[in-house]
């Protein structure tokens, strides 16, 4: 566990050197307070508080910036101390592979934890300061943050598998754009055409498009934000034909958990296999 710790410090310590951790807070926390202060607007209109606004904002927001961000931080985590040949160094000392992994895992997590909090605390901040926002606000709120983080694990996760099958780090770069662009982009496209061209009538049925929607981690992670609270609710729209009483709480977060571990168990048999 020691030695975990040891190679999660030295990420953290890259990434504070490399300004990382600051570059990704403000650009959270920017962009969280413009949609905090654009938001007011429907607050009104819709009887809900500013900060259930505000949390909707900030899950359509996470959605494409989060990814983005960990993919960032995770695509030449292996592949470039690969390239660079301090890999083989590293495993010259008394260490496993897996530790390797795990630590640095830990380590950007821990980066786009606090890039998360600090970005979007200040939105909260905003919030509390400007409305009247109730318990189940605060819940979501937090609900938000943590399910923010989980889903950045999810593309670290897919960051580091990417980083692995590759011997360069520019692949890796182009596997992992690709990985932002069909994961929260393409795919939700395919669906919405699905949606239009059946005309109300799914083809494929109510409950296997339930499923699609699940199966992709951001929509997962749209579900759990958007019908977690009444708040929420309210403000976005999604009723519960929405999918909100078909999936509850627990189902898009044992989704998310299961995109975190796949790649990563997949990731540490192949760094265990592969020579360097």
């Amino acid at each position: 566990m020691k030695i975990v710790l040891v190679i999660a410090h030295k990420e953290i310590c890259d990434a504070l050197r490399n300004r990382w951790v600051a570059a990704s807070a403000l650009l959270l926390a920017a962009l969280s307070l413009t949609l905090a202060l654009l938001g007011t607007a429907p607050a009104g209109s819709a009887k809900a508080s500013m900060l259930a606004v505000t949390n909707v904002s900030l899950a359509s927001l996470s959605v494409y910036l989060v990814p983005l961000i960990a993919l960032m931080l995770s695509f030449d985590a292996l592949a470039g101390e690969f390239e660079r040949g301090t890999m083989l160094l590293l495993l010259t000392y008394p260490v496993q592979r897996w530790q390797v992994l795990v630590g640095k895992f830990c380590g950007h997590l821990c980066v786009l934890f606090v890039a998360i909090v600090c970005g979007y605390g200040c939105a909260a901040l905003l919030a509390a300061v400007s409305g009247d926002n109730g318990v189940d606000e605060w819940f979501g709120f937090g609900s938000l943050i943590g399910s923010s983080v989980l889903l950045g694990a999810v593309f670290l996760a897919l960051g580091y598998l990417a980083s692995m099958v590759v011997r360069e780090r520019a692949t890796a770069a182009g596997i992992a754009i690709g990985l932002w662009i069909v994961l929260v982009v393409l795919y939700d496209l395919v669906l919405l055409g699905v949606l239009l061209s059946s005309q109300g009538s799914l083809a494929i049925g109510e409950q296997a498009f339930q499923v699609l929607l699940l199966a992709n981690p951001t929509d997962a992670y749209r579900l759990f934000n958007l019908a977690g609270s009444h708040g929420a609710t309210l403000v976005s729209g999604l009723t519960e034909a929405g999918g909100g009483a078909a999936t509850g709480t627990l189902l898009p977060l044992s989704v998310m958990t299961v995109w975190v571990l796949t790649p990563l168990v997949a990731t540490s048999l192949l760094f265990r296999r592969r020579e360097l």
